[in-house]
């Protein structure tokens, strides 16, 4: 018995460390200068059973081969807490990667529809009752034969399929009250499993978005770590027009990353794009920027009015030039008027 005890302490710590240590890898944010293909549209797999939790797939960067999707998978859950996932976040003229945590809360994680219960704001997928988590099956792909804990509550898709905030053709949204709150509060790394799920799918090239044109052949396994034929999920399209970018991974990656570990938003920037005039030869030939500013207008023309007003509109980043130091640029300074010289007065001594 307490040979059985002693073990389980053991792999315990080991799991906590690998965690700890992918975290460690994968928390500090990564920064360059493309960004992200469409999310790719997928069925989600049958969950496995109760306690199990989904995290979405999201596309990860690597310095050699540039975009890769890491599949969605279910996970069992630390009990208490959800899932924020990980976002990419434009600013500066960067994208930046914010890492994904665990918590009892909901954090941000910018406004990307991630889908399955993941809409861009909170979570609607199931919520924690005591210590047991229940399903919403309008959103989940549970079945009643393993998991007994579920509910039906009606939720509204959106069909947008951007993978960055900000940014021409990224999403606009900022944290809430409550979000700015969530963040705060204790996090807990990703379990070693996520970590297994990211590092296992960087080994395989059909995974890039160079091969698959975001359209991966695995876009989600049953469960982590098992990217077999029969846990994994292909994905049905990409989320928008694949176009190659311009530039190489090495020549994309920025040279100072940001430090966005997981649960920091010190990255996020409102976006303020640049007058035509001023943009950079790097910003003119960005395909992939032309490529989301492409989606974006695609799935405008699709979706209800209400979607049109993620995009800000362009503002004049020139500074003004004030109307009296025109006129003295413009104008030439009149000449005085001559005077008749007044003969001096002798000094009284």
């Amino acid at each position: 018995m307490k040979r059985s005890v002693a073990r389980w302490l053991v792999l315990s710590l080991m799991v906590v460390s690998l965690s700890a240590a992918s975290f460690g890898q994968i928390g500090i944010g990564i920064s360059v200068r493309i960004g992200p293909p469409a999310l790719p549209v997928y069925a989600q797999p049958i969950c496995p059973g109760p306690g199990y939790l989904w995290t979405p797939g999201y596309w990860a960067w690597n310095d050699d081969g540039g975009y890769y999707w890491v599949p969605g998978t279910w996970v069992v859950a630390p009990v208490g807490l959800l899932w924020t996932p990980g976002y990419w976040g434009w600013g500066g003229g960067l994208y930046a990667w914010h890492a994904g945590y665990w918590g009892p809360h909901i954090g941000f994680y910018g406004g990307i529809n991630y889908g399955f219960g993941y809409g861009g704001v909170g979570f609607v997928g199931g919520e924690w009752r005591g210590g047991a988590f229940f399903y919403n099956r309008a959103v989940m792909n549970v079945s009643v034969t393993n998991v007994t804990n579920v509910y039906n509550r009606t939720v509204v898709v959106n069909e947008n399929h951007v993978a960055f905030n900000g940014g021409e053709g990224g999403i606009n949204a900022r944290p809430s009250p409550a979000e700015e709150a969530a963040m705060r509060e204790p996090h807990t790394a990703p379990l070693a499993a996520q970590s297994q799920q990211e590092h296992l799918a960087a080994q395989n090239r059909a995974n890039f978005a160079s091969e698959n044109h975001g359209r991966p052949a695995i876009a989600a396994t049953a469960r982590a770590g098992d990217f077999s034929a029969r846990s994994a999920v292909a994905a049905r399209s990409s989320g928008g027009e694949y176009h190659a970018p311009a530039m190489s991974p090495r020549e994309a990656k920025a040279s100072s990353p940001a430090s966005n570990r997981g649960g920091s938003n010190e990255g996020f920037r409102p976006f303020t794009p640049p007058a035509k005039s001023n943009a950079s030869s790097g910003e003119r030939n960005n395909s992939t920027g032309n490529e989301n500013r492409a989606n974006s207008n695609r799935s405008n023309e699709s979706r209800p009015s209400e979607s049109r007003t993620e995009n800000q509109p362009r503002q004049n980043s020139q500074p003004k030039q004030t109307h009296n130091q025109s006129e003295h640029q413009s104008k030439p300074a009149k000449a005085a008027p001559a005077r008749t010289a007044k003969p001096a007065k002798e000094e009284k001594r």
